[in-house]
């Protein structure tokens, strides 16, 4: 089982036990953290793809520590002017551990409450159209 979760502005595909390196999350080490932004579920047999992501679906993770990525050098150079300046940083990132992928199944009885009151307002919005139509055509006459 899989999903497609956005973490920070970046989109990871993550599984259950995997370390994953994020930019930094305001957590304390060892604590748990949820995405709730997940954007696709993949169980094996099922594919569930958000619009723009699922709803009630949540990865759950664990911070296990806060460290800082390779040095990134930033050159710039000017040719013929004799400008080069030489810059470099080292990006915070958060090492995670994925625990858990849980998906909440909605209920069949929403559903239905829901696809109910959808038709009695398209039924209600269909009268109010026809009556309206029959009456102008009367007044034409």
């Amino acid at each position: 089982m899989y999903a497609v979760v956005e973490i920070q502005g970046s989109q990871f595909k993550v599984e259950k036990n995997q370390k994953l390196f994020v930019n930094r999350i305001d957590a304390k080490e060892g604590s748990k953290v949820s995405f709730d932004n997940v954007l696709l579920v993949d169980d094996g047999k099922k594919v569930q793809v958000g619009k723009p992501n699922l709803s009630g679906t949540s990865v759950e993770a664990k911070v296990v520590a806060h460290k800082k990525d390779d040095k990134v050098i930033v050159f710039k150079k000017k040719r013929r002017k004799g400008y080069k300046v030489k810059n470099g940083h080292r990006q915070a990132i958060t090492e995670i551990i994925i625990q858990d992928i849980s998906e909440k199944k909605a209920s069949p009885k929403k559903e239905v409450e829901i696809t109910k009151k959808t038709t009695a307002a398209k039924k209600t919005t269909a009268a109010k159209k026809t009556t309206a139509a029959k009456k102008t055509t009367a007044a034409k006459k």
